[in-house]
């Protein structure tokens, strides 16, 4: 490594280190949970992991967790007429009070068997669900899954806070969100474990615990269910304006913009553990906020606030199938007149015929169509798992430039900056590109909202990734 990379990646890791230290690091706010990322690597597992703790009926301390795990993203083996996927899981619990400490490490065989050959392209989950046995705490859980075949494997962290029981402060837990997609064969809670919500989820439902154990006066619990503007907008061409620092799109999501969509006050009188659940029906597109206060004083509890951030996205997301998820990619291939007129058809069937349209057109070989669509889909849907933050990955300025130019050669990160090449010459300015982060990221605003610096130089490289793609010569050449 040379002495410059030493260098940026000592500052880097300087920078995070103070941050953490200044308890503004999404880890170190333990009042707001949000979900996973997506951690997506190609060729490697697909998970998304959430942990929570609850008191169960006997008042026994526990965490929760759920994993959903891509069935796509697995090695199968054939056995006979099944499929089948051999994974590993490792679940550590680590107390924050002293981190050498693994307080418990279980391991998991989970096989998974399917007879559909085409289980290998399907972006259907298998949900993993556990409970652990714990005291009273704050924890750190890492959660590995190893695909035994490839011996690929991928990890993910959370923190969770158990309160104690029998303790004469009263505290919240964290909250646990579930949804349920009412028009699905059979309907059923399953868990939320990531920031972003599919658009099919039609009902949400939100649980917490109280530790209620003061009776010299009510307990009172106040929930709110927020919205916050947020920027919704694809990416603009690469030789466009660049953004205003005053516009949605450079701000990306402001949460001193809120509007209250339910607020609720409940009074606890009786001592103990009581469970709470909020049900609410379909939400529209957009970013939200679960929040829940109660009357204890800071100096009584460090506990009396409690909140699940969560994003309202597209129906399938991450993945792209209905018609108008199709359809919408299609800004980044189409001229203005033509995407509006695209987009002004409300009939599912008319639009996927307009959308089947527009590719045979432009291509003309249905073979090379096929591979073309497959393409261009697969680079969507990946965008999606990697540059997700308050909006799909397919609307951001990265998301943008890894479905028309791919992934890129080379990546460099410093501290709030990121360039990107395409081109064994680090100079040619063609092919290498400048992204920034307008806002830190602080446990206030935990995205990463990289905005690409735009260039007018950019025009002819734009119109001839277009043109690459539209002929069909995208298959032969990337750039």
């Amino acid at each position: 490594m040379n002495s410059y990379i030493q260098k940026t990646w000592f500052l880097k890791y300087l920078l995070i280190l103070v941050i953490g230290l200044m308890g503004c690091a999404k880890s170190m706010n333990p009042d707001i949970e949000r979900g996973s990322d997506y951690n997506f690597r190609d060729g490697y597992p697909e998970v998304r992991f959430s942990a929570i703790g609850l008191i169960d009926n006997q008042g026994e301390p526990k965490i929760d967790i759920a994993a959903d795990i891509v069935l796509g993203s697995l090695i199968y083996n054939k056995e006979g007429d099944k499929y089948i996927s051999n994974l590993s899981i490792n679940v550590q619990v680590i107390n924050q009070t002293n981190p050498d400490n693994i307080i418990g490490s279980k391991q998991y065989e989970v096989d998974i068997e399917k007879e559909d050959p085409n289980i290998v392209y399907s972006q259907q989950i298998h949900t993993f669900q556990q409970t652990l046995d714990v005291g009273p705490g704050r924890y750190t859980i890492n959660f590995t899954l190893t695909d035994k075949s490839s011996d690929k494997k991928i990890t993910h962290s959370t923190e969770t806070y158990l309160p104690n029981p029998e303790s004469n402060v009263s505290n919240l837990t964290n909250i646990r969100m579930e949804g349920k997609n009412m028009s699905s064969e059979n309907p059923s809670w399953s868990p939320i474990t990531t920031y972003d919500v599919p658009g099919r989820v039609d009902s949400l439902k939100f649980v917490f615990q109280v530790t209620n154990n003061n009776s010299s006066e009510p307990l009172v619990i106040d929930s709110q269910l927020l919205s916050f503007e947020s920027d919704t907008s694809y990416a603009r061409p690469m030789h466009y304006n660049n953004y205003s620092p005053s516009s949605i799109q450079y701000k990306g999501i402001d949460y001193n913009e809120e509007e209250v969509i339910q607020s609720t006050q409940r009074k606890l009188i009786e001592p103990g553990n009581v469970l709470i659940e909020f049900t609410f029906g379909n939400q529209q597109r957009g970013n939200y906020r679960f929040e829940v206060q109660t009357n204890i004083s800071s100096e009584e509890s460090d506990e009396a606030y409690k909140a699940r951030d969560f994003a309202v996205k597209s129906k399938n997301y991450p993945s792209i199938k209905s018609a108008r998820e199709l359809a919408q990619p299609l800004v980044y291939l189409m001229r203005e007149k033509e995407y509006e007129n695209l987009m002004a058809i409300n009939d599912p069937d008319s639009l996927k015929a307009s959308v089947d349209r527009f590719w045979l057109k432009n291509i003309g070989n249905k073979s090379r169509t096929k591979s073309v669509l497959k393409k261009f889909y697969n680079r969507v849907e990946e965008a999606n798992k990697q540059f997700s933050n308050f909006k799909e990955g397919w609307k951001t300025d990265p998301g943008m430039m890894y479905i028309l130019l791919g992934p890129p050669w080379y990546v460099d990160e410093r501290l709030d900056e990121m360039y990107w090449s395409y081109s064994y010459n680090r100079s040619d300015p063609e092919r290498n590109f400048y992204f920034f982060e307008p806002r830190n990221k602080t446990e206030f605003f935990p995205f990463d909202h990289y905005i690409l610096r735009r260039s007018q130089s950019y025009f002819n490289l734009q119109y001839q990734q277009v043109e690459l793609w539209l002929s069909g010569s995208i298959m032969r050449r990337n750039l």
